[in-house]
């Protein structure tokens, strides 16, 4: 079947209507879909589908780097202070390690720690920090095991 211009005509007045490419050869007669759709596209006739809206853009704020402050060691803020090694610190000194084990610059705090307590108040607050939420550990013991049956 050739495209006459009372076709083309037809074929641009339907397509405007809005009907689809099956219908349209249905309507005309003696044509198929798939030529109704080459036709038109051949026409460069509009597509009906609304272009999708842009989606929104994303704004990424940046964020400022979060600086730590370095953790200086005592003997950078007490330089008189002696440095003790393992060999000759004592029983209530801090036992928190400064530096580089494989140097010989390796010491310890060294700063007065409580009876029975292995580091000074301050790197004790570093080495034992509280947990949030626990539970008493009795009350946990007992849900986590079985109970067994006593024979006898």
């Amino acid at each position: 079947m050739a495209w006459t211009e009372e076709r083309v005509e037809q074929l641009k007045q339907l397509w405007g209507e809005g009907l689809s490419a099956s219908q349209i050869a249905s309507k005309m007669g003696g044509v198929t879909r798939n030529a109704v759709i080459g036709k038109v596209h051949r026409l460069g006739l509009a597509g009906r589908a609304t272009p999708a809206a842009p989606k929104p853009r994303v704004v990424r704020h940046q964020t400022e780097e979060t600086r730590i402050a370095p953790l200086y060691g005592l003997d950078q803020l007490c330089p008189g202070i002696d440095k003790p090694t393992i060999s000759s610190i004592g029983g209530n000194q801090c036992k928190w390690p400064i530096g580089d084990p494989t140097t010989d610059d390796f010491h310890f705090c060294g700063q007065s720690a409580g009876h029975g307590k292995s580091y000074c108040a301050y790197h004790s607050q570093l080495a034992f920090q509280p947990s949030t939420g626990r539970r008493d550990d009795s009350q946990t013991r007992q849900r986590q095991l079985p109970k067994v049956k006593q024979v006898g």
